[in-house]
């Protein structure tokens, strides 16, 4: 048997790019040209990463196919559109996440589990149809590559919609009231480089595992619902 190459996390941006987020179009490609840049900057850390980001609304757009960030030289663009449809988010991951998952291996790298980070300032306009996908998608016994789901909210979007996004409770994080949007989406993309970072350095140690760093000026969703 082939030796493995290493080991990858694959880590997929979900950003919401419905029609509420045009005021803070600027934040976001600023956001994701910072993560961007971030990972190139440490070489060691995006061996063991793969990135995609996706922008979502009535559909999901790929903005960045999932690649290694050391030899990726584009920065992924943002177009403002359409209506906040959770459904087709998961509908997409549903299909996209196994079969990179599958395209890693036949390169010769042991997978970790993925992880997405949700992003969406507005509450979902598929009247519960996202559900069924999402249920789908994080069930292990019938999606081996289930990912784990980091939810983050800003603007419009409910805390207890982010509870039932992520798949634990300590990955769903609201905006505090009265933070600046704009101001927002740059603390959740300082926070995400960060996560990454620290779970790339945990993958080669002894206890890899998941670090989720709370965004500044963010909150616990589930200190927001009672």
């Amino acid at each position: 048997m082939a030796e493995t190459r290493g080991v990858l996390l694959p880590a997929y941006v979900l950003a919401d790019e419905s029609g509420s987020m045009g005021p803070y179009q600027d934040e976001l490609f600023n956001g994701l040209a910072s993560l961007c840049e971030g990972l190139r900057a440490e070489p060691m850390v995006a061996a063991k990463l793969r990135l995609a980001v996706l922008g979502f609304s009535d559909d999901v757009q790929v903005r960045l196919a999932i690649t290694d960030m050391r030899t990726e030289t584009s920065l992924p663009g943002v177009i403002i559109r359409g209506l906040t449809n959770y459904k087709a988010v998961f509908d997409d991951l549903l299909a996209r996440i196994p079969t990179d998952v599958q395209f890693l291996r036949e390169e010769g790298y042991k997978v970790h589990r993925p992880v997405v980070f949700f992003l969406s300032d507005g509450q979902p306009t598929d009247n519960g149809a996202w559900r069924a996908p999402h249920s789908l998608l994080i069930d292990k016994a019938r999606t081996p590559t289930a990912p784990n789901i980091i939810a983050c909210g800003i603007g419009d979007a409910r805390a207890v919609t982010m509870l039932e996004v992520a798949t634990r409770q300590e990955f769903a994080f609201v905006a505090k009231a009265g933070v600046d949007i704009g101001a927002a989406i740059s603390e959740f993309f300082h926070s995400l480089t960060a996560s990454l970072v620290a779970s790339s350095q945990a993958l080669g140690t002894g206890n890899p595992q998941l670090v989720v760093n709370r965004p500044d000026q963010f909150t616990m969703a589930i200190d927001e619902v009672g």
